[in-house]
């Protein structure tokens, strides 16, 4: 399990940034596979994220997450939800102690929130295009509702992919620099092609930066490039693969 220097020592705040080691899962999902939506078999996926959670020192059942589908939803977390989720969505916030928000991934970028003053905690999932389509500022808006402030809210991007292991198309380029010129400074040629390599980690950095989150840093985890850490989806389909495991990232609020 990882933590972020600027989440860690926050009073009343749990979190952590799961690796794939540690848990139950064999082959395409060894070991510590948290995502029912793998394909792995569901028993394992629960041992696998009570094992996680005893990390956190909290219990399995106070598990909350989403269905996942690269979009821009928030759901206030009112009660656990430990089981197989239903609800389509990409990041939760709440200010109930005992519940555990977690993200799932495999490049994207899992992302942390916490405002413990206020005694709110939030957290999104964000590939590229839940981060277009605002995911963070959605998430940042939902826990300001709640009674936190952007200026007092501590952020942590969690292992994703790096800029070095992310090649895209021009395409891509085009899409970002028509939505914001200068999101050109996130994209480095490739020698040789017309491909590009993407930096996510700065996009959803500059992101935090636009929902004025001051206090925002990134792991310097590369999810495709550490296999013996990370579960990753692209490295899995250059492969040819198509199943591979999901890492968990979780906050909460403690009494």
């Amino acid at each position: 399990m990882l933590t972020a220097a600027g989440l860690e020592g926050l009073g009343g705040i749990r979190h952590g940034f799961f690796t794939r080691t540690g848990g139950v899962s064999e082959g395409a999902f060894a070991s510590l596979n948290c995502g029912y939506s793998s394909g792995d078999a569901a028993l394992r996926v629960e041992a696998n994220r009570a094992r996680a959670l005893d990390r956190l020192g909290l219990a399995a059942a106070s598990l909350c997450t989403v269905r996942q589908v690269h979009g821009a939803n928030v759901v206030v977390a009112r009660e656990p939800q430990p089981k197989r989720p239903t609800v389509e969505a990409d990041a939760l916030v709440t200010d109930r102690p005992g519940i555990a928000l977690g993200v799932l991934s495999a490049d994207c970028a899992p992302v942390l929130l916490a405002d413990p003053d206020a005694g709110v905690v939030g957290a999104a999932h964000a590939g590229w295009r839940g981060a277009r389509a605002g995911v963070i500022e959605a998430t940042v808006q939902a826990m300001v509702e709640l009674g936190a402030a952007p200026e007092r809210i501590h952020a942590a991007i969690g292992p994703c992919i790096a800029q070095a292991s992310y090649e895209v198309g021009p395409e891509l380029l085009c899409e970002f620099t028509t939505d914001d010129p200068a999101c050109a400074d996130l994209f480095e040629p490739v020698a040789g092609s017309d491909r590009l390599r993407f930096d996510l980690k700065g996009y959803v950095l500059s992101r935090l930066a636009r929902a004025d989150i001051a206090m925002r840093a990134a792991l310097s985890d590369d999810t495709h490039a550490d296999e013996a850490r990370f579960f990753s989806a692209r490295r899995t389909r250059q492969r040819g693969g198509e199943r591979f495991g999901l890492l968990l990232s979780a906050i909460a609020l403690v009494e």
